[in-house]
């Protein structure tokens, strides 16, 4: 089968096509044919190195952690029901391998089946980031009517809080870099949308808002701009600090927050049971298409992958990134 492997940590050169074996599914496993896969910061983040403190992933490795493509066989203990549906599904562990290939294995149990009439590069585009969007959306417990601030709005998770978002009832301000970013941020709901690469962008939040500070604010980035959004939430109010683009999540005083009544909730609140995860991604799919509308702003040949690992972090890329395969 035709593979991505990484021999070293560095740089998307690091991501070299190359020929494998095509994997073996064990007990409880099957093998899927893909045709599409999920590319997340966090594959650059164990690419890079940058990880290796927080991931067990060593090279050589094939990266990747979330597929689509259909079943075409099952190791001992899986029902023969399955060969030949398409399906979503994570591969690997913490951190995820295993995903950039032709040819990947995933636990039975773990299986998401894309219903008819459901695009499989949307079903890819929410099996990671539907479910995490689902969690912060409910831990930050939006109502109706609150102003809620999302920081990278244009990310591919940011799009689907901006959606998840309206759907409550709420008021967005999607922040992000760039009109072509800021338009997408727009299409999918925000009221109004702010660069935050701009000097002086929380004064234009705050005019979008009429003077009034956020309720919540949901921080996709990261480093200063997210310490920054945190100076915007409402005494009272809920900052979820998930994201890492900028090279660290929001470093927030903690005796400050208490002070002002800020709850925090960070990456460690997200940590999604498997059981749960799937479930969650069950529920998601039928809304695709309805009431759920994920963007996918660019799409790499599998052999390509390190166009696409580059198109993430030089900050070109918009919303969602997935690889096809075929």
């Amino acid at each position: 089968m035709r593979a991505i492997e990484v021999a070293r940590f560095g740089g998307p050169e690091v991501l070299v096509p190359t020929d494998l074996p095509d994997p073996v599914p064990g007990p409880g496993e099957v093998l899927l044919a893909v045709t599409a896969i999920d590319v997340m910061f966090v594959d650059i983040l164990v690419r890079s190195g940058l990880g290796k403190d927080f991931f067990p992933i060593r090279p050589p490795y094939v990266p990747g952690n979330g597929v689509g493509g259909q079943v075409v066989s099952v190791g001992d203990g899986v029902e023969d029901g399955w060969l030949g549906r398409r399906v979503i599904a994570h591969t690997g562990g913490p951190g995820g391998w295993g995903g950039y290939a032709e040819r990947a294995v995933a636990p039975a149990d773990e299986l998401v089946a894309v219903p008819d009439g459901v695009d499989p590069l949307e079903a890819v585009a929410v099996l990671h980031d539907g479910p995490t969007a689902l969690r912060i959306v409910e831990l930050a417990r939006v109502e109706p009517g609150q102003r809620v601030l999302v920081l990278g709005a244009a990310g591919a998770m940011g799009i689907l809080l901006v959606q998840l978002l309206r759907a409550r009832g709420a008021r967005v301000v999607g922040a992000a870099r760039g009109k072509a970013k800021l338009d997408a941020v727009a299409a999918v709901g925000a009221e109004a949308v702010v660069d935050y690469s701009l000097p002086g962008w929380t004064d234009q939040v705050l005019e979008a808002t009429s003077a009034a500070r956020p309720d919540v604010v949901l921080d996709g980035v990261g480093g200063t701009l997210g310490l920054d959004a945190y100076g915007l939430v409402a005494d009272g109010g809920h900052f979820s600090a998930h994201g890492t683009p900028s090279g660290s999540f929001a470093q927030v005083d903690p005796d400050e927050a208490r002070r002002r009544a800020v709850t925090i909730t960070g990456i460690g609140d997200l940590r999604i049971p498997a059981a749960e995860r799937t479930r969650l991604a069950r529920d998601l799919l039928p809304a695709l298409g309805r009431r759920l509308h994920p963007v996918i702003g660019q799409t790499f040949p599998l052999d390509e992958a390190a166009r696409a690992h580059a198109a993430l972090e030089n900050r070109d890329s918009v919303a969602k990134t997935v690889l096809t395969v075929g």
